[in-house]
């Protein structure tokens, strides 16, 4: 495949407390950064999320008494995972990674930052209501098809293709250029639902240029 002017990259969450020594670091998180800058030079279209969350969000852990990082609770949308504290407003971890290599990248979406709803999705927040307007920016500009790559592979990444799917545009997940959190059997129920969704997983070696 050959990415065109109907095609965007879509790189998520590539920040320093996802990344090693980071506060919610992702397995060989860092292993990301050379194939996503290799992927972002073969696409002339690219957009950044970052997750931007306010201090003492109703996804940390420490929010909440008794509870431990990475277990689950119920929040009035449903299921939740707890975190530890990660993408702080401001602070040095919620800083895109300086070794990102993509100057030409023309969006970043922000997400999480609303108190008490988190927010996976470049799409929409875990509520399945909030949008962030990413949808309507892509439609708006006449992209076709989404190519998906980042941190973390069975959650910001698998939501954000998801929705990109539902949103009506032929999606592909970059396999070799996102990483895992795998927790309470996030990976296979992110592979399931992927797979149901009609998203493509593929390497990056499929694409001409990367």
């Amino acid at each position: 495949m050959k990415p065109g002017d109907q095609d965007i990259l879509i790189v998520t969450d590539v920040q320093y407390d996802f990344l090693p020594g980071g506060a919610l670091a992702v397995p060989q998180g860092g292993e990301v950064i050379d194939p996503i800058n290799r992927l972002a030079k073969a696409f002339r279209h690219v957009v950044l999320t970052q997750d931007w969350h306010p201090k003492g969000h109703a996804s940390f852990a420490s929010n909440h008494p008794g509870r431990q990082p990475f277990e689950m609770i119920d929040l009035h949308y449903g299921p939740q995972v707890l975190w530890p504290d990660h993408c702080v407003q401001s602070t040095p971890g919620a800083e895109i990674s300086r070794e990102l290599d993509i100057p030409h990248a023309q969006l970043v979406i922000r997400k999480g930052y609303n108190q008490d709803i988190d927010s996976y999705s470049g799409f929409k927040e875990a509520d399945r209501q909030t949008q962030t307007g990413l949808a309507g920016y892509l439609k708006e500009r006449g992209f076709r098809r989404v190519f998906c790559a980042g941190l973390a592979l069975d959650f910001c990444v698998a939501w954000t293709a998801l929705d990109a799917a539902a949103a009506g545009f032929d999606t592909f997940l970059i396999e070799d250029a996102s990483r895992a959190i795998d927790t309470n059997g996030s990976l296979v129920r992110a592979q399931n639902d992927l797979s149901a969704a009609g998203v493509n997983i593929i390497g990056s070696a499929q694409l001409e240029g990367a």
